[in-house]
């Protein structure tokens, strides 16, 4: 599965063009509210909230699966700049409030980098601080998948964002304390004059393009890297590349699963892991479930046993590559079958939740995903209803499940019902109030 691991050049470079792109609004805001009159900074800031929004929509409902973490936080920073002045400059119209001149789009001269870099700076440090829990995260996971299931792509895309928030909340910070410090202890209000006008607008601006630079430089070092590596694969080899099917069957017996421990995974620098041994391809777009079932049954030695799908996603990286899963159940136990064709061992499902749960990272990365997976789904079901509320008022209520669960299941691990219930239900705080505003969830 090695071309799975490759990273796609047209979602690195959108994932470039997106943090480029949010960085140019914000210098485009700054500059026309610094050339326009004072009084139109609002609209000024309304219009590159809307701007943001589209390019945001489109990245988000395109299907290069490019991350739009940083796009997103941008916009929010846009709207939360936009509502914190408007709210200021009324409570200054209400008399609840005095504000300095400087900070009301109302007279003449009005600095919005006062205002822009503190919001810019929280918005920054709030998002990076719940980053494992934002909506915008969530439903790009149930779309492309998780960061385990993309490989190096989702591993470059989670790190490389995280590294953006931080990088963005430091630089807004640091501007911050500069334009503040200058407000406090230099400048003087009975004209504003070029080195004002200096440090309080394109300071800032100069900051942002250098952070540009910075970033043009980063990445395409990283591209490099990754070419010399052969981890790129350009879209002329997209074009060229036939449609490729990935299989992986679980095959259990009782409660055991049959895993090979050693099996050696390029993307962990060649270590030794847990994974299913069972692992096939065919360069056809879909296979026929009759011609699944023959697949195991060969893979197995001609074991008759009974094939259930688990779930499968194509491939938002590269064009026609997906994978597919399923269960094989065999009969009678374990013990009935010492040998098989392939390399491996039965082990005992508790022992298989135990290393899940404290050192995950011994199962390869596509394992953890479908093991996650499995369990949130399961769980979910036997903990809330479809409404999401819990079946048992008692909170300290934790299933447990085997797999003679998973066999006997009629859930369909295919919906992402049950994922999206475990992400918000009645043990959310304020669950009541945030679905009467979310309304019905989704269950696709």
């Amino acid at each position: 599965m090695e071309d799975l691991r490759k990273v796609n050049s047209l979602q690195f470079y959108s994932f470039w063009k997106n943090l480029s792109i949010g960085l140019l609004v914000w210098i485009a805001t700054l500059a026309f509210c610094r050339m326009l009159p004072f009084y139109a900074a609002p609209v000024v800031s309304v219009l590159a909230a809307l701007f943001l929004y589209g390019v945001t929509y489109n990245s988000r409902m395109s299907e290069d699966g490019s991350c739009t973490l940083v796009l997103y936080s941008l916009l929010y920073s846009t709207i939360n700049f936009t509502v914190v002045t408007v709210a200021l400059n009324v409570l200054a119209l209400t008399n609840v409030i005095t504000l300095p001149k400087e900070l009301t789009f109302l007279e003449d001269p009005f600095v919005p980098s006062l205002l822009m870099n503190p919001v810019a700076f929280v918005t920054f440090t709030v998002l990076y601080l719940r980053r494992n829990h934002l909506s915008c995260c969530r439903e790009c996971k149930l779309k492309a998948g998780d960061f385990y299931e993309r490989g190096r792509t989702g591993q470059i895309f989670r790190y490389e964002s995280y590294y953006q928030l931080r990088n963005l909340a430091t630089m807004f910070g640091v501007l911050s304390l500069l334009v503040w410090g200058y407000y406090y202890f230099v400048f003087m209000d009975l004209n504003v004059n070029a080195r004002d006008w200096y440090v309080f607008t394109w300071l800032t601006v100069i900051a942002i393009v250098i952070d540009e630079v910075y970033f043009i430089f980063r990445y395409y070092n990283l591209y490099l890297d990754l070419k010399d590596s052969d981890e790129i694969i350009s879209q002329e080899e997209l074009q060229d590349m036939t449609a490729k099917t990935y299989l992986r069957f679980y095959l259990i017996c009782d409660n055991k699963i049959f895993f090979d421990p050693h099996s050696i995974d390029s993307q962990t620098q060649y270590r030794e892991v847990i994974n299913t041994p069972l692992i096939t391809k065919r360069a056809v777009n879909g296979i026929p479930l009759p011609e699944v079932r023959n697949i195991i049954r060969k893979m197995t030695g001609d074991l008759d046993g009974e094939l259930k799908f688990f779930y499968g996603r194509k491939s938002t990286d590269l064009k026609n590559h997906s994978v597919l899963r399923y269960f094989y159940f065999l009969p009678g136990k374990p013990e009935d079958y010492p040998e098989m064709p392939v390399p491996g061992e039965w082990m005992d499902f508790e022992d298989v939740k135990r290393i899940y749960t404290r050192t995950p990272g011994r199962f390869n990365s596509m394992t953890v995903m479908d093991l996650s997976r499995l369990a949130t789904i399961i769980l979910t079901e036997k903990i809330f209803n479809e409404d999401g509320k819990r079946k048992n008022k008692i909170k300290s209520y934790n299933p447990s499940f085997n797999l003679h669960d998973v066999k006997n299941s009629q859930l369909d691990f295919q919906d992402d019902k049950w994922v999206r219930i475990s992400m918000f239900n009645s043990d959310t705080p304020f669950y009541s109030i945030k679905k009467f505003f979310k309304g019905k969830p989704k269950t696709r």
